[in-house]
């Protein structure tokens, strides 16, 4: 992600014409937001793909520790994800307007309602398309910010700002336009929070492109939880319950 500066005469007198070049042949926002859409699939799949349960296994500390992994996401906007380790289960789900948790792994074993702030990654999660589609009706701005190195890969970056103020850099990748990495820029609990997740090995489900690794944290953390998908099963019936706060019988 960085570049050393190398014989800065030339780079200097050269910078006016590079810069009107570059300005040329820039790819517009509803450009690179429409090859996107393809490389999913289309907007009619995309549309099509009503919910979707992903099965495998979450990966902690460099892999030497393993979870099954469970998540299940419904339009247009819920979610529910599981960890498994050793019979007890850590959930966290969204049913489009409340977010809450089980932490057993924490000593709570009873369902807790979850705070605005903490509920945003999982209002994020429940995209099945992402940020860029739609992006217009979701109320977001969307800027195209040019390229940037990815781990050896020139990506598009664009900055998608939502409705909520939070702030995600959407990196493309220059040949599949398919999303390889975002940095979502958030304030949760007074301080602000920046988590870098990489997407890659993408299959294509009900003929939609969805991204089988996952690896996500901190930006400059050592290490990231890292979510390996085994099976992804498309337009399954759901049942709304799982998503919504168990409520004492």
């Amino acid at each position: 992600m960085y570049s050393r500066l190398i014989l800065v005469s030339i780079v200097s007198a050269l910078a006016g014409p590079v810069v009107l070049a570059q300005d040329k042949t820039a790819p517009t926002v509803n450009e690179l937001v429409a090859k996107n859409v393809a490389a999913k699939g289309g907007a009619d799949a995309l549309r099509a793909l009503q919910s979707v349960r992903f099965t495998g296994k979450m990966l902690l500390n460099e892999g030497q520790i393993q979870l099954a992994y469970l998540e299940t996401k419904k339009r247009p906007g819920e979610v529910r994800s599981e960890v498994t380790l050793q019979g007890m289960t850590a959930v966290q789900a969204y049913d489009g307007a409340q977010g809450w948790k089980i932490s057993p792994f924490q000593g709570r074993k009873d369902p807790e309602k979850m705070s605005a702030d903490d509920t945003k990654s999982l209002m994020e999660d429940a995209e099945i398309d992402g940020p860029l589609v739609d992006w217009k009706a979701k109320g977001s701005s969307v800027e195209y910010l040019g390229t940037e190195d990815v781990d050896g890969t020139l990506a598009h970056k664009l900055k998608v700002v939502r409705k909520n103020g939070d702030v995600v850099f959407v990196y493309l990748d220059p040949d599949a336009f398919l999303e390889i990495r975002s940095v979502t820029q958030r304030v949760e609990q007074g301080a602000q929070v920046e988590v870098e997740t990489d997407l890659g090995d993408y299959e294509k489900i009900a003929g939609v492109f969805l991204p089988f690794s996952i690896e996500a944290g901190r930006k400059g953390a050592p290490d990231k939880q890292k979510i390996v998908i085994d099976k992804a099963e498309p337009n399954i019936t759901v049942d709304d319950a799982i998503f919504k706060f168990p409520t004492s019988k």
